[in-house]
């Protein structure tokens, strides 16, 4: 897929005495629609999360460490948030997602999850931490870790760290396996799972009750090996994960309570270092009926699944409903359509852009907000008829 068109628009305005340079523009072709994809920031440093306030203002996550408050129109840095504990930025560790409380408007919180270095006995090893505090104007306030994942370990990757809310306002984690394999299988460790918490911190009375002794509480979900993309299923409000597989065997999943998702013991995927095939996927291939079968893979070439969202705004009604996931190693925004929970078509888009897309979000405007891997916030609308 090859861009019809770029566009360089040279306006200069003065917005609150900051001079706005050139924004960089570019026509992508897709099935439904001519993609307008506007340039808005280039200069990000490792941007990995995205939240919309309420005034259309951003957050936004860096993974060195910073959260940024960006204007409604994308195009400027208003203020870092200071305050935040500290992060651990190697690898794929660092300051991950970030969302908004359900009650926001109300109670001012903001949740975050982030790498965190071990102390003392755990100096170190790491692990997937989940913060939160009160936003009071361009600081937070009231500074609480929330969540800490059960144990820390070695190690720089699969830190997993998406945050949804579900419809009763409690809080889901996801926790990959930290490149550890077997731990995803072990009730007594949080690695490897979907996590559910009340907002606090504090435990839901009604998380699944494990036959294991020792499991823990906090444990919705187990068998993931890199769960980074996760959102609620728009009419059942149930709750979907993107997942990376190894070499293939990217999966899209959606979560029941208690369930089993097969990682290390099923994928369509093969262990890096062995030829791609059938005949190297792990435990056959197929999840069913121990393990919960994913409703979409990616095989036999992964593209390393991000974030993702279902659509459901007014710029592109075609699209109502339907899953636009990043891809990473995959350079693209992949479109996903289901009936109910059985994949009937995929595209993919803007793969000319040559950009690996870290982050997916829907604006109040109803556009479509991308963060990359390279530093840019960029903006999808359908080109102008």
């Amino acid at each position: 897929m090859k861009s019809i068109g770029v566009l360089l628009l040279s306006a200069t305005a003065l917005l609150a005495g900051t001079s706005v340079s050139a924004q960089k523009i570019t026509a992508s072709p897709s099935a439904d629609y001519t993609l307008f994809v506007t340039e808005l920031q280039s200069g990000l440093q490792s941007p990995w999360g995205m939240a919309f306030l309420p005034d259309r203002r951003m957050l936004i996550t860096q993974k060195t460490g910073q959260l940024l408050i960006v204007s409604a129109d994308g195009k400027r840095t208003l203020a870092t948030l200071g305050n935040l504990p500290a992060v651990a930025s190697q690898g794929q560790g660092g300051l991950l997602d970030v969302a908004l409380d359900p009650d926001f408007a109300q109670n001012k919180f903001v949740y975050w999850s982030y790498a965190e270095s071990g102390t003392g006995r755990e100096k170190g090893l790491s692990g997937t931490a989940v913060a939160r505090g009160r936003l009071q104007g361009e600081s937070l306030q009231s500074i609480q870790v929330i969540y800490r994942q059960t144990p820390k370990v070695k190690g720089n990757g699969h830190f997993g760290s998406r945050l949804v809310f579900g419809k009763d306002k409690t809080l889901f984690i996801t926790l990959g396996d930290r490149q550890k394999f077997t731990p995803a299988q072990d009730m007594a460790q949080s690695i490897g799972k979907v996590v559910r918490i009340q907002r606090d911190g504090s435990l839901p009375k009604d998380n699944p009750k494990w036959l294991h002794l020792k499991a823990l509480p906090e444990i919705y979900s187990l068998g993931h090996r890199n769960p980074q993309g996760a959102a609620l299923h728009p009419l059942s409000g149930a709750l979907w994960v993107s997942e990376h597989g190894p070499q293939g065997g990217d999966e899209i999943n959606r979560v029941q309570a208690g369930k089993n998702y097969g990682w290390p013991l099923a994928s369509y995927g093969c262990n890096y270092g062995e030829p791609v095939g059938e005949e190297c996927r792990l435990g056959g291939g197929k999840h069913a009926p121990k393990y919960i079968e994913p409703l979409s893979t990616w095989v036999p070439t992964s593209v390393a699944p991000s974030n993702f969202i279902f659509y459901s705004g007014p710029a592109f009604p075609k699209w109502q409903g339907q899953v636009l996931m990043g891809a990473l190693a995959g350079t693209a925004l992949w479109r996903v359509q289901y009936a109910g929970e059985k994949e009937v078509k995929r595209e993919r888009l803007l793969a000319d852009l040559g950009e690996r897309i870290r982050n997916v979000e829907q604006g109040p405007d109803g556009f479509v907000y991308l963060l990359t891997d390279s530093g840019k916030l960029l903006k999808i609308s359908p080109l102008p008829r």
